[in-house]
């Protein structure tokens, strides 16, 4: 059976499966979108906003605010915009596609796909799998360290620099017992699928995802033109440049347009549409002896290839989310499937935010849940606050970039090994309790399977040592 016959069985599966399901489910009012986005931009005190919502065909986009400190334009359909952390969905989405055909095993081991002589560690016998480096439990840091002075955000650290760390490192906790935030994990994790399917990871993602969605302006190598476009905040700004260092985990550029498209891909209201496997939960939080870092939207109710689910999947507000921020960007995506809506927002952060522990991820959830008519979400116990950035964060920055000597480096050199923090991320998310309950937790999907692929590439020299502040990634 080819590749395009098999995705086009998908398509067709999914699309009828939307169409049984439709008339369920009542038509939404897109219309009241508006005030709520203004509602929500008003009450982040960020600079500029934008919102995409899709219901079935139905599609809502809407610019606030201005596109640039110094800028009088409100951001449109077609501005251009960092996803950050939102990357990662589209690596887990090329990921299921890939164990669908059986060019890849989730539970292939990271080592199959090494380069030439690194080793990949292991901890209590148990190596690195692809589906541990999807789901944050591989027990690696969130961060490799710190980038170099001067260096653009998304840029670092490059191929060879990672996988001449990985062999070099100890894993925190056994893979699988612990999930744990880790962007270092999916610039891995896209090495990996790179190297099964023998060509650059940015033509894979390509292939396989943006060009069947005609996601043209979606890329890690941006034009003039488009970075013209770039919505930049008045603070932690960086240069538009190329971001394939990180094509994993966070250096994806967009649009709002390309990103309607996408919410229908995630929805299964266009075509091609993604397939199930890709949104399924793999781990409950029973599982796991704790969970760390991906509740800043809601507790998890389980966690799949990069998303996160809060509360059980027949629970009528239940969520599939995904958290993302960086470079003065906070982006965020949310799917509510039993009305078959998804929300997409992007904010760039301001000097003088007006409400410093506003958090935009959960008042997004209830945009979009008010939208539906579904109840709004309980707030989480002790969950971690997540804000832009509040004026004793940026303070505390300008501060770390200000000190130098011998103490400064000193301190670096201690961390280099140590999960990057910086002031957007100082507020850490607590520790979740590993209970749900069991009549209502969402069905967990056995691993897909596949036979494994091999390719090798020369392993380059353990990193130099990098003083500087900490790019922070959700």
């Amino acid at each position: 059976m080819s590749r395009s016959f098999l995705y086009l069985l998908l398509a067709i599966g999914s699309t009828l499966a939307f169409a049984q399901n439709a008339h369920a489910v009542s038509a939404i009012d897109l219309e009241p979108a508006s005030q709520m986005g203004q509602k929500l931009f008003s009450n982040s005190g960020t600079q500029g906003m934008v919102l995409v919502i899709v219901h079935g065909n139905k599609v809502f986009i809407e610019g606030y605010g201005r596109t640039s400190l110094y800028s009088r334009e409100k951001p449109n359909k077609n501005s251009f915009l960092r996803l950050c952390s939102l990357t990662k969905i589209f690596t887990t989405d090329v990921l299921a596609k890939m164990a669908l055909d059986h060019t890849v095993r989730l539970n292939d081991p990271l080592q199959n796909y090494a380069p030439n002589g690194a080793l990949v560690p292991q901890r209590g016998g148990q190596p690195i799998t692809l589906l541990h480096l999807a789901t944050h439990t591989a027990g690696l840091h969130r961060e490799l360290g710190y980038p170099p002075n001067g260096a653009a955000h998304f840029t670092y650290p490059d191929y060879a620099l990672r996988w001449s760390w990985l062999p070099h490192q100890q894993l925190r906790w056994k893979p699988g017992t612990i999930a744990s935030y880790s962007n270092i994990g999916f610039d891995l994790l896209s090495d990996a699928l790179a190297s099964a399917a023998h060509k650059s990871y940015a033509d894979l993602l390509n292939e396989r995802t943006l060009r069947p969605l005609s996601m043209w302006e979606t890329t890690f190598y941006p034009s003039p033109a488009q970075c013209s476009r770039l919505m930049t905040a008045s603070i932690d700004e960086s240069p538009c440049t190329v971001t394939a260092n990180t094509e994993g985990s966070s250096g994806l550029y967009s649009t709002p347009v390309d990103m309607a498209r996408w919410l229908k891909y995630l929805l299964g209201t266009g075509y091609p549409v993604q397939p199930r496997e890709a949104q399924d939960v793999y781990l409950m939080p029973n599982q796991l002896v704790r969970i760390d870092g991906l509740n800043y939207a809601g507790d998890p109710s389980g966690i799949g290839l990069g998303w996160v689910h809060v509360l059980p999947a027949n629970d009528p507000s239940h969520l599939v989310e995904k958290t993302g921020g960086g470079a003065g960007f906070l982006t965020y995506i949310a799917i509510h499937p039993a009305s078959h809506t998804a929300l997409f927002v992007a904010v760039t952060e301001n000097r003088r935010p007006s409400a410093t522990h506003f958090n935009l991820f959960r008042a997004s959830n209830t945009v979009l849940l008010d939208l539906v008519g579904a109840p709004r979400l309980p707030e989480p116990a002790g969950a971690g606050k997540a804000h832009a950035k509040t004026r004793r964060g940026a303070n505390a920055s300008k501060s770390a970039n200000a000190s130098k000597g011998a103490n400064a480096r000193k301190g670096a050199n201690a961390k280099r090994n140590a999960p990057a923090a910086s002031a957007r991320t100082r507020n850490k998310s607590a520790r979740v309790p590993g209970k749900t309950a069991k009549k209502t937790a969402p069905k967990q999907r056995a691993p897909l399977t596949a036979k494994p692929t091999k390719k090798g590439h020369a392993a380059a020299k353990p990193p130099a040592k990098a003083h500087s502040r900490n790019r922070a990634r959700r």
